[in-house]
């Protein structure tokens, strides 16, 4: 609008000697064109400045909006196209893979412990294999397939082939893994990093890539559980069982804060005297159609699923206020799963419990399996210091599995040492395991901290056992984990319910 009154102004004063030629003598017609002339060069040169201005930003715009589309489109760090571009590649592909009567074989593939690279050597170091990993997999591709980086250390590719002939993504397949057993260059460092590869292929009956992508994530999955560093193609099999496991990790979802995971009670005697000590606390499932199921079934899926600490909270809370009750000197043994050894409030958290159930902590031993100390050491004994501090007892469990037995205990103040099950089992049969034991054994009297032996289920192993100087036992020899129900009949026929006998 001030541009346009601008103009007008002008276009008046260089009209003006001609609109008023009487009222202006001619010096002053002549001062008022001088001043229209200038103004129409100062509106001239506004207008191309503005043009330019106009331009500029248009050209700005233009690329501000190509950057985005770029940004919405390709992941920053590997320049490849992200998942949702993707998911747009996969519907051309499918049209020529039709058009050439090919099927396309989508690879979904996951960096091995990434994370130890990211926490161990940095990021950026992190970021630069991600870098190289998403060239080698372009390079190594066919010219026309499609590499994708979906998320973190992710990525996945589809590729056309002829069915008939599935050796040729076994060969891609092979020559991705044997790229990876070349380490990858950061600055003088050489990374060394695996990976897993889950295959499938698209079906006849597939409206979108998705369904294959979702086969080929199973079969991933398959190939991380039995170590990773590998590949393998989807098969009907994994369909059921991935069925199976999402059926058991729903039912555990409305089972734990139903009470449905219950406490059963192993024995745990006294070698010497043949008395009883106290229980383990072992979870089971009470399923309202499948019965009493075992732990096996459902608790590395509570793990997997983020559910474990829910479960063993439940467990503990209906075991305190089970125990709660019975003889003084009976003590309860719970162990800790390696996921929850990595909360910081482990501790309070079972504090609390003690608290809330009236279970005094120095019945209660919590027991830590060696594997469960690698994670964050230091993060173990803080949460082992605040237990032992408020008179809880911890136990390393399993011990002999593990790889620095000795360094954990010097690291850690153990109250016990518990005797893995698979060495004592073994007593009768395999020397080395006979000696194992008796090493074990002899460590514990060396360090003054008592020894249990899990699994013993025979007098001949108990008496070994017993001669050896072992001071605790437990196993079917002395009867199956039972209920509570069981163990409350045990206990009044030994007449150990709701005495006050000190330990």
């Amino acid at each position: 609008m001030i541009v346009i009154a601008l103009w007008f102004i002008g276009l008046l004063a260089a009209l003006g000697s001609q609109l008023l030629p009487i009222t202006l003598s001619p010096d002053h017609a002549r001062h008022v064109l001088q001043c229209a002339l200038l103004l129409n060069m100062a509106l001239t040169l506004f207008g191309l400045v503005r043009h330019r201005r106009l331009v500029a930003e248009s050209r700005n715009y233009r690329s501000l909006e190509a950057r985005v589309q770029t940004l919405a489109s390709r992941d920053p760090l590997t320049g490849l196209p992200n998942r949702r571009t993707l998911a747009e590649l996969a519907s051309s592909t499918r049209i020529t893979a039709a058009q050439r009567g090919l099927s396309i074989a989508v690879l979904t593939i996951n960096l091995d412990n990434f994370r130890a690279v990211n926490e161990g050597r940095g990021h950026a170091a992190g970021d630069a294999v991600l870098v190289e990993f998403g060239e080698a997999l372009t390079q190594l591709m066919p010219p026309s397939a499609t590499v994708a980086r979906l998320s973190g250390d992710e990525f996945a590719c589809l590729m056309t082939y002829d069915a008939a002939y599935s050796s040729t993504v076994d060969t891609v397949v092979g020559h991705i893994l044997a790229r990876l057993t070349r380490p990858f260059a950061f600055g003088r460092e050489s990374i060394h990093i695996t990976a897993s590869i889950g295959i499938a292929r698209t079906e006849p009956s597939d409206v979108t890539v998705d369904p294959a992508m979702r086969r080929a994530d199973i079969a991933l999955s398959a190939v991380k559980k039995s170590g990773g560093a590998s590949a393998c193609w989807f098969n009907a099999g994994m369909g059921r069982e991935l069925a199976a496991r999402n059926a058991v990790e729903a039912g555990l979802r409305t089972a734990i804060p139903a009470g449905r995971i219950v406490p059963y009670y192993e024995q745990q005697i006294d070698l010497a005297t043949g008395r009883l000590m106290g229980f383990e606390v072992l979870a089971r499932w009470d399923h309202p159609t499948e019965g009493i199921l075992m732990p096996g079934l459902f608790i590395p899926i509570a793990e997997d699923a983020g559910l474990i600490s829910d479960l063993s909270m439940s467990i503990m809370r209906q075991a305190f206020e089970h125990a709660a009750g019975w003889d003084a000197a009976l003590s309860l043994s719970v162990n800790i799963s390696p996921a929850q050894l990595k909360d910081p409030w482990l501790a309070e958290k079972i504090l609390k419990l003690l608290i809330e159930t009236s279970f005094p902590p120095q019945r209660l031993e919590i027991e830590i399996t060696e594997t469960s100390l690698f994670d964050n050491m230091a993060l173990a004994q803080s949460i082992v210091a605040s237990l032992k501090n408020q008179g809880v007892r911890v136990a390393l469990d399993d011990f002999g599995t593990g790889y620095s037995s000795l360094a954990h205990l010097r690291a850690l103040p153990f109250d016990r040492i518990k005797i893995d099950k698979s060495f004592v089992m073994a007593m009768n049969d395999d020397p080395e395991s006979t000696a194992i034991v008796e090493a074990i054994t002899r460590l514990g009297h060396s360090l003054s901290v008592p020894v249990t032996a899990e699994g013993v289920e025979s007098a001949a192993i108990a008496d070994r056992l017993r001669g050896l100087g072992c001071h605790r036992a437990q196993g079917w020899h002395y009867g199956q984990p039972v209920d509570v129900q069981q163990t409350r009949r045990l206990l009044a026929d030994r007449s150990l319910l709701g005495t006050a006998r000190a330990a």
